[in-house]
């Protein structure tokens, strides 16, 4: 079959600032992800996009074509609305755990399909693979059963999901190209809108642990993301969240659960409370559920008892005690005063050598491994007293996780204590209009 464009004009239209059309975006997506274009046409074609950028008709239009290249899911059986949320990663982002079942009990379906952790940055699905028993794969017809009984479900995305995006993200990867917006925004909602969801909320983290370290260009990959949902008839809000700071004081796969449980027992680091509640808030706002407050959920139990059905119907035992590591070392204060500063990114590195991640994505993790920090962000603390906890099954990587916070924020240390600390804004903005 002769094909109908030429790879080769494609990028050079791109690259002299061009604006592509849709046969064209059409074209090169589906010829890619047949092994027609190869590699180094497409790598050469990201590096344009990220050098001159798109337009928002191509961003929908390259979207659309992603979606096209696999199976869409369809929800619309279900008795109750649904409604999703991604995160675009952080450290101590176990948001996902306690907010599924939360909005579960409230009445709208949670189809959560996550991911695994790559470096620095934790996968939901890792840290629920720590609770014995616990399957993440599911067919169609099991996610769709356990919507419509249990009402939430969180596991792996199939690989019938936007199959272009999976050759697409492994080429970014190793061609410097990860960071063109129209790319990472068109990764991020191929998938989100092939799994066919009613409402999706957005949390779009800013700070040295998030992919995104500034709120300018936090905030144009939330528009970006917000116009193709809103364009592509989904519901789409994002807020703009705080990952200066890691989120809670478990950092690490069954760290991450135990805090999980103590938020949905009505407890749990007030920052995680809130931005629970928030996202579950605009989740079902835009599912048009304004008369339950999720704050009452997490309080009488209700969201537990959807926790509790959502492991169980998935293989996981919810009374299971979880894995602990062989070996803890404590940071101690060397002074008095208030934790100045507790760096995302320095405390996300740490975790990750000591086992709590992975460099590639076929490494294995250790349940066990990560950081509790006994003290965070704006607290105080006397000499002696302990900061935090490292966990690693390993011993040898304890003086790699140290390394990696003294070495933190340019060799200043991930954690500094001061005389006083800044106020935290855990929501620092709002983009998009999901209400129903």
């Amino acid at each position: 079959m002769a094909e109908r464009h030429d790879a080769v004009d494609v990028i050079i239209t791109k690259r002299d600032g061009g604006t592509l059309t849709d046969d064209q975006i059409d074209w090169v997506v589906d010829a890619y992800t047949r092994g027609v274009v190869a590699d180094e046409q497409m790598s050469s074609l990201a590096m344009a996009i990220l050098q001159r950028g798109m337009t928002r008709a191509e961003i929908a239009r390259w979207t659309q074509a992603m979606i096209n290249t696999g199976e869409r899911l369809d929800f619309s059986s279900l008795s109750r609305p649904t409604a999703d949320k991604h995160s675009t990663g952080g450290v101590g982002d176990k948001i996902t755990l306690p907010l599924a079942p939360l909005v579960a009990a409230c009445g709208v379906a949670v189809p959560q399909l996550s991911g695994r952790g790559l470096g620095h940055t934790g996968g939901t699905l890792d840290k629920l693979e720590s609770i014995p028993g616990w399957n993440a794969a599911m067919s169609n017809e099991q996610m769709l059963q356990q919507l419509e009984s249990v009402g939430a479900v969180i596991c792996a995305a199939g690989s019938g999901l936007a199959p272009a995006d999976k050759k697409l993200y492994a080429l970014r990867d190793v061609t410097g190209t990860v960071e063109a917006i129209p790319l990472i925004a068109t990764s991020i909602m191929s998938k989100k809108i092939a799994e066919g969801t009613g409402v999706l909320v957005l949390d779009v983290k800013v700070g040295s642990g998030a992919f995104m370290k500034d709120i300018d260009s936090a905030r144009e990959l939330a528009r970006t993301m917000v116009d193709l949902g809103t364009d592509a008839g989904v519901r789409t809000s994002a807020l703009l969240t705080d990952m200066s700071t890691p989120l809670g004081r478990g950092i690490g796969n069954a760290l991450e659960v135990e805090e999980s449980l103590e938020v949905l027992a009505g407890g749990g680091p007030a920052d995680v409370v809130e931005l629970t509640v928030a996202l579950a808030r605009e989740m079902l706002a835009g599912a048009g559920v304004t008369d339950v407050d999720p704050a009452d959920a997490l309080k009488d139990g209700r969201a537990m008892d959807a926790w509790n059905a959502m492991i169980r119907a998935q293989g996981g035992d919810p009374t299971a005690p979880l894995a602990q590591a062989e070996h803890v070392h404590e940071i101690r204060a060397d002074r008095d005063g208030v934790i100045t500063r507790m760096d995302a990114l320095g405390v996300g590195v740490a975790a990750w050598r000591l086992g709590a991640g992975r460099a590639r994505k076929e490494d294995p993790v250790q349940a066990g491994a990560g950081l509790y920090l006994h003290r965070t962000l704006g607290e105080p603390v006397k000499a002696g007293d302990v900061i935090a906890t490292l966990h690693t099954d390993t011993e040898d990587r304890m003086p790699r996780g140290m390394q990696a916070l003294q070495e933190a924020c340019g060799g200043e240390g991930a954690i500094e204590i001061g005389d006083s600390a800044p106020d935290r804004v855990i929501v620092m903005d709002r983009i998009g209009t999901a209400t129903h």
